[in-house]
């Protein structure tokens, strides 16, 4: 009897752990198929696979801006050896070898100003024959560039003209001239002024 029990106590634990592995299964099947219809809504850019995007091409803007730098720098420290030369050794050189070492240096600075000069004299001569140039096609042209017209709109002069007419108008002219003497202040002298009466 009480072997009975256990087996159906077993048996029933058996079956209960079989419901419970079901029901999980089944929550997992659906949870599945949720993610899956939101990885569809959301098409195929995550936004976990956003930020990896992100990180990627930042390293490699930075990777690439890093070369472009090293690049630049290698570029010019060769600009500068090429022009300058590599420095002299003058700590254990004797009063000859500096004097002609000063002398190198001196004929290159004589050099590098005459080219200087020259090339400054050339940009002068190239902006007057610019100059030059434009003026004689500003002469073909003729002596003004006509400038574009702007569209004006009809109203706009008719109303420019009518605001002409009134400041033409006259408000005094079109006044009635009243010959009352009522409103003068002084009665006029009829024989007129002292100095008239002599002669």
């Amino acid at each position: 009897m009480a072997d009975d029990e256990r087996k159906k106590l077993e048996e029933e634990k058996k079956r209960k752990q079989a419901e419970i592995e079901r029901k999980r299964a089944e929550v997992r099947a659906r949870m599945e198929e949720a993610s899956k219809a939101k990885k569809a809504k959301k098409g195929f850019m995550t936004p976990e696979r956003k930020k990896k995007l992100r990180l990627l091409l930042r390293k490699k803007a930075a990777e690439e801006l890093k070369k472009e730098q090293e690049r630049k720098a290698a570029e010019r420290r060769r600009i500068i050896e090429e022009r300058c030369g590599k420095p002299k050794l003058v700590d254990d050189a004797n009063e000859g070898s500096l004097k002609q070492v000063c002398e190198g240096y001196h004929r290159r600075i004589v050099d590098l100003e005459n080219k200087k000069f020259d090339l400054e004299k050339e940009v002068e001569f190239r902006d007057f024959q610019i100059s030059e140039l434009n003026s004689q096609v500003n002469d073909l042209r003729g002596k003004f560039v006509k400038p574009t017209l702007k569209k004006v709109s009809k109203y706009e002069n008719k109303f420019a003209k009518l605001q002409k007419k009134a400041a033409e108008f006259n408000f005094r002219n079109q006044l009635k001239v009243v010959k009352k003497k009522e409103f003068t202040l002084e009665e006029e002298d009829k024989e007129g002024p002292s100095y008239l009466l002599i002669f």
